[in-house]
């Protein structure tokens, strides 16, 4: 029996801040907010503390789910045994981690899909160049500016609806969600108690993460591949955060296991016989590419999200071995709680 939760980011959704100046900042800020969220919503129910715990999140989750997770592997060090969470795994979806080296994929993502020529590839080069050097100097306002300038441009050349999924012919259509959420019966029946409208992306929550955006939580995954389980997925049209952006920066790990994973053999995924995508794995870290997806796989192909978090979760298929059989009925017996970060507090461009 799995329970599944969605936490909202501090000042995102339905959370809120006295002033602009109690908006976080950083990511050490977020995740020691998420950890009291945590021991508050695990304090609820008895049963919650020793239930081995999942944290998933897509986007901007590449910053987020990392930190929380590093920081609980931190705070499990040093806290009361009764405060200790039984982190078993992160899973993070097209994901911003690594900027410094994502941003120095974004020609070839575009070149190799043939919506820009050689022209505009070395132009975009150039503008990749400068925000690698302001990254590295640590101008984190500049950097995240430099960035934005390469995504203007590539979707003023390109027309495409979307960087997110180069396939659509218009944006994704998620202002369904803040119609529902803003409805008075919803809110009455999530427990909403004040007057707050949502807010699919803030203006005042990127404002305030902007020094943030290129800043790297890469070193925050090392040590939970080291030890905890990891998913690294992408849907396969992102142009933005996608395969070839992911791929990048794992090349990069700093991880014993690295070498294995990259000989390991990327497998064809398929559940009914339908193609679903593929799967690369060695020992804590596993990687899958979804077909047919851009950068909200959930959104695009629920069905493979669902059954890549269940087999991954259960360490069932290409997500698992014989050798894990053990550690799969463990958790079946026992239940778990799969927690998802709310994917649309912040649209960081």
């Amino acid at each position: 029996m799995a329970s599944f939760y969605q936490f909202l980011l501090p000042c995102s959704g339905f959370s809120v801040a006295k002033s602009t100046s109690d908006i976080p900042h950083d990511q050490s800020t977020v995740a020691s907010h998420l950890w009291a969220a945590l021991q508050s919503f695990i304090a609820s129910d008895a049963s919650f503390r020793s239930r081995p715990l999942y944290l998933t999140g897509e986007s901007y989750a590449g910053k987020y789910v990392p930190s929380i997770g590093y920081y609980i592997l931190k705070q499990n060090a040093i806290v009361l045994s009764r405060l200790i969470i039984n982190l078993k795994g992160v899973a993070i979806g097209n994901g911003l981690t690594h900027p410094v080296v994502q941003v120095a994929t974004y020609a070839n993502s575009a070149y190799f899909t043939g919506l820009i020529n050689v022209k505009q590839k070395v132009y975009m080069e150039i503008l990749q160049d400068e925000a690698v050097k302001l990254t590295l100097a640590e101008k984190w306002d500049d950097a995240s500016d430099a960035r934005a300038t390469i995504l203007n441009y590539l979707q003023n050349v390109t027309g495409l609806a979307t960087l997110y999924d180069m396939t659509k012919s218009k944006p994704y259509q998620t202002e369904v969600l803040s119609v529902f959420l803003n409805k008075q019966e919803v809110q009455e029946a999530l427990g909403v108690t004040e007057k707050i409208r949502w807010e699919e992306c803030s203006d005042q929550v990127d404002e305030a993460f902007h020094a943030d955006i290129m800043k790297s939580t890469k070193y925050m995954v090392e040590e939970l591949v080291r030890k905890t389980r990891v998913l690294l997925y992408q849907g396969i049209y992102d142009l933005q955060d996608g395969v070839v952006s992911t791929e990048a920066w794992m090349r990069q790990m700093n991880w014993d296991g690295l070498e294995e994973f990259l000989e390991a053999k990327r497998k064809v995924w398929k559940v009914d016989g339908e193609l679903f995508g593929y799967v690369q794995r060695f020992m804590n870290l596993s990687h899958a590419v979804i077909s047919g997806s851009g950068h909200l796989v959930p959104t695009d192909r629920g069905s493979s999200a669902q059954a890549m978090i269940e087999d991954w979760v259960m360490q069932k298929g290409l997500f698992g071995s014989s050798e894990e059989k053990a550690v799969k009925r463990v958790v079946m017996q026992k239940g778990l709680i799969l927690l998802t970060f709310n994917l649309f507090e912040i649209e960081l461009r």
